[in-house]
């Protein structure tokens, strides 16, 4: 028997004898209830890093503990394997996408077993494998066939490093691309759609039924869905048949429209723009174009128009009024035109200022309706935006404006002016791409037939190999003739295939249905499995994924659910999103961009941090961990100085799931030395000649302790990792059950035996291998992982004896053993009767006795 805990023998024995027992296939017994737990699979980037780790150990924690509670559970890991890394990597590296990709995953796929995760690795999917993308170009034909596919001009954000069109969501607050961080500009390209915006209303709705969900993700849902109830109103353009239309949410305030505004793109700025006006509104839309939508938006930049010289009539007062065009305005956006109403919008007060516009009070506040200087325009300091009511508004002056909205709406139905409108911030989904390594878009344009879907039988559209990388001017496969000339499906004439390819969001909005059915080559997937397995009960990834990708999942699922793939709304019921892993990081504040991050390897004295070239002394903080920050510690090297089980149980004990967590050698190498006690507390157990002990009668007052004390642990970890995943809690729990165990004078009883024993298959979820081991070092010829949780009994948790602080004018005087049901009369008397207080009573007159039961009894005394 090994007498010392060497962590990495015993795990990579363990990890081979459970794979020859293939302790981690999913079991498919339907008259277990199943239990599926997902972690958000990784991109093949080459290495893992402690974020990963994270992540998949909290998953893993969970999956074994559900099979210990009788679950079927399901547990895969798979590969979000296309996009541009890959693809960039190819261009620099002169090797094909294909190869770097499948090595990355080879090489992980090799870290996640070392790391001994319960994964079922017969469930394992590659994003950019033929026989996965085939399937998500058929999801694609579906979305078609439903007529939420579609092709379109449009404005989009195109990244010039990247040379692609990345979606709005893909777009930072900064205006940079998510992955290349470059200024993304404006282009007009015809482009691919999915109308995710038909499904606004659901998406919205459902957030109601994710219950499991944090609030801040629900939340962050809801804004970019962004519901808003208003009116779609038309103003007649002067001297045409056409009318401008625009959305408002504050219709009681059109009486104070004082100008309209176009965005550049808009179809009509042409045609209204007056010939004196034209080159001067054609430079400007040609200096607009070169910038980004958040630029153009952003609430902090001064918005910038100029007059196309047209002129429009506001419908409910006759009045002409001037068209603009400006930057703020985005043609995507509601109607691509906006109403100015300066008295009343903080924007338009500040335009019309500046460009020195009419302004139009027609609401002043509800405690002072006859206010005269606040219906006066000129002496307006600022827009007023809050309720009240009305005036200079014909047969609604004096109405409350809330009513006013109401009534209004309602005359411009009538008078055929607009009508009543709810609009979402929410834009279709832009899946176009001008890159090679992704899902090719299954369709064919015919010059006689339009857009044709590449028949279900000729899928997948796979990616040619012989394909040349520059990373210059548009997409590879464009560039391919042999690979896009094809005869149309439908007539044969001579025609193009798409050259475009997903977005690799679309790869990843459907995967955790495939791993339900990871290997059926003859459907997407068998939806009497899927359903079966789905909705996922447990999802744990990062916060950044609450817009993108949590959102697209759920399109996906209410989508392929109308097609009647699916009987279930919402794909994920419980969503863990973990904190970062940050570490130990240098910064030098007199520097700036990436040289400011000093690695700490280069700091020699952590008590004196100094610059390694300047001297200056550093600034320690603790940052997510990054290559760019040198401050990353790797995985690899904590197994091989602590071995796998350490790294998890620091990983679960430093802070709860959600939150940010420090990586602190000093801690790790505490949870070490927690279980080389737990390996001494059972070896020496194990050492010592059994003695078989039949529990006969009552149990001693040591043993009744140590009964309660492994009861309350059972409880207590269950508690934490089945509730709100307190594994810090859960791990404090073990720790002092094993002080019990070692403090306990009863070795020799059954009682020891059942603690012992109890704190090996609590600690199995957490420290899989060193549980295995021990378990197996009691005798035990089955796995501890199919093991049954243990269940607490009630009883043993209700306490004989509690221990009564004695006081004597407020001061702690002895503790007294009494029975734990004892009412106050018989505290009283307990107390009366110890040796000790009699002395400190001795010829003193009671002139008061406090007892507070459970605790303490207190006399006063003269």
């Amino acid at each position: 028997m090994e007498s010392r805990y060497n962590p990495v023998a015993i795990e990579e024995k363990w990890q081979k004898t459970w794979t020859e027992q293939g302790l981690d296939k999913t079991v498919t017994d339907s008259s277990k209830p199943k239990y599926y737990a997902l972690s958000m699979f990784p991109y093949p980037s080459g290495s893992l890093h402690m974020g990963h780790v994270r992540n998949y150990t909290i998953t893993d924690v969970i999956a074994r503990l559900k099979r210990m509670q009788g679950y079927r559970v399901l547990h895969p890991m798979g590969w979000d394997a296309f996009g541009l890394p890959a693809e960039n990597a190819a261009i620099d590296r002169g090797v094909p996408p294909s190869k770097w990709t499948y090595e990355n995953i080879a090489q992980m796929r090799q870290q996640l077993k070392r790391l001994g995760f319960s994964i079922d690795w017969d469930c394992e999917v590659a994003t950019c494998s033929p026989d996965y993308y085939k399937w998500t170009q058929w999801i694609f034909l579906q979305f078609f066939q439903a007529g939420l596919a579609y092709q379109k001009e449009a404005a989009v954000n195109w990244d010039p490093v990247d040379q692609t069109v990345v979606a709005n969501e893909q777009v930072d607050n900064e205006g940079r691309s998510w992955r290349s961080g470059a200024k993304v500009e404006r282009k007009l390209l015809r482009q691919w759609f999915l109308k995710i915006t038909d499904y606004a209303e659901q998406l919205l709705n459902d957030l109601d039924k994710l219950t499991g969900w944090p609030e801040r993700v629900k939340l962050m849902q809801a804004n970019w869905i962004g519901k808003s109830t208003g009116a779609y109103l038309e103003f007649p353009i002067v001297g045409m048949e056409e009318k401008i239309g625009v959305y408002t949410t504050r219709a009681d305030t059109v009486y104070g429209v004082s100008y309209v505004v176009l965005a550049p793109e808009h179809p009509l700025t042409k045609r209204v723009t007056t010939p004196e006006r034209k080159t001067a509104v054609e430079a400007f839309i040609q200096e607009v174009s070169n910038q980004s939508e958040l630029e153009r938006t952003a609430e902090d930049k001064p918005k910038r128009g100029i007059p196309t010289g047209g002129k429009a009539i506001n419908p409910f007062t006759g009045e002409e009024i001037p068209i603009w065009i400006a930057d703020y305005v985005l043609y995507e956006y509601g109607t691509g035109a906006v109403m100015g109403v300066p008295a009343h919008d903080t924007r338009d007060f500040k335009f019309a200022k500046e460009q020195n516009l009419p302004i139009k009070v027609v609401i002043v506040p509800p405690d002072n309706p006859d206010n005269v200087e606040l219906s006066d325009a000129t002496s307006l300091q600022q827009a007023y935006t809050e309720p009240g009511f009305v005036i200079n508004s014909s047969q609604f002056d004096g109405m409350a404006s809330t009513d006013a909205k109401q009534a209004i709406v309602e005359y411009a139905e009538k008078q055929g002016f607009g009508k009543a409108r709810v609009q979402y911030r929410l834009r279709d989904w832009l899946i176009s791409r001008q890159r090679y390594w992704g899902a090719p878009i299954p369709v064919i344009h015919c010059p006689n037939c339009g857009v044709v879907p590449v028949p279900d039988e000729d899928l997948p559209v796979q990616l040619p190999e012989n394909v040349e990388f520059t990373g210059r001017g548009g997409s590879p496969l464009a560039k391919l003739e042999s690979w896009v000339n094809v005869p149309c499906p439908t007539c044969g004439t001579g025609a193009k295939r798409e050259t475009d390819t997903m977005d690799t969001f679309i790869d990843s909005s459907w995967y955790f249905l495939r791993f339900t059915d990871a290997k059926n080559e003859q459907q997407v997937f068998d939806p009497a499995k899927t359903n079966d397995w789905m909705a996922v009960d447990q999802y744990v990834g990062g916060i950044e994924h609450a817009i993108l990708h949590l959102l697209y999942s759920r399109f996906f699922t209410k989508v392929l659910r109308d097609r009647g793939l699916l009987n279930f709304d919402e794909p994920f019921q419980r969503l863990l999103t973990q904190g970062m892993v940050q570490g130990l990081t240098y910064m030098n504040p007199n520097k700036s961009g990436k040289d400011k991050w000093i690695p700490s390897s280069l700091v020699t004295n952590p008590d004196d941090p100094r610059d390694p070239q300047t001297g200056e002394v550093l600034q320690r903080l603790y940052a997510t961990m990054s290559k760019s920050k040198g401050n990353g510690v790797a995985p690899e090297d904590v197994i091989k100085k602590y071995g796998v089980d350490t790294a998890r149980m620091f990983i679960l004990f430093k802070a709860p799931p959600e939150k940010d967590l420090e990586w602190d050698e000093a801690d790790v190498e505490g949870q070490f030395r927690f279980l080389n006690r737990v390996w001494r507390l059972v070896t020496d157990f194990t050492n010592q000649p059994r003695v078989a002990h039949n529990q006969q009668g009552q149990l001693s007052k040591a043993q009744k302790d140590l009964r309660r004390a492994i009861h309350i642990a059972i409880k207590e970890v269950t508690e934490d990792v089945e509730g709100e995943y307190q594994f810090n809690t859960a791990v404090s729990e073990l720790m002092k059950l094993s002080n019990a165990l070692a403090e306990a004078s009863c070795k020799d009883s059954a009682i020891y035996v059942e603690g012992i024993r109890t704190l090996i298959v609590l600690l199995a979820p957490l420290a899989p291998h060193i549980a295995e081991e021990l378990w197996h070092q009691l005798g035990n010829s089955e796995s501890v992982h199919k093991q049954a949780w243990p269940k607490y009994d009630e009883s043993a948790l209700v306490a004989d004896e509690i221990t009564l602080v004695i006081q004597v004018n407020g001061k702690k005087r002895a503790d007294l053993q009494v029975p734990a049901q004892a009412d106050k009369a018989e505290l009283e008397r307990y107390a009366r009767e110890s040796e000790v207080v009699q002395r400190y009573l001795e010829g003193k007159e009671i002139k008061k006795v406090i007892v507070v039961p459970g605790k303490l009894v207190n006399f006063v005394v003269g």
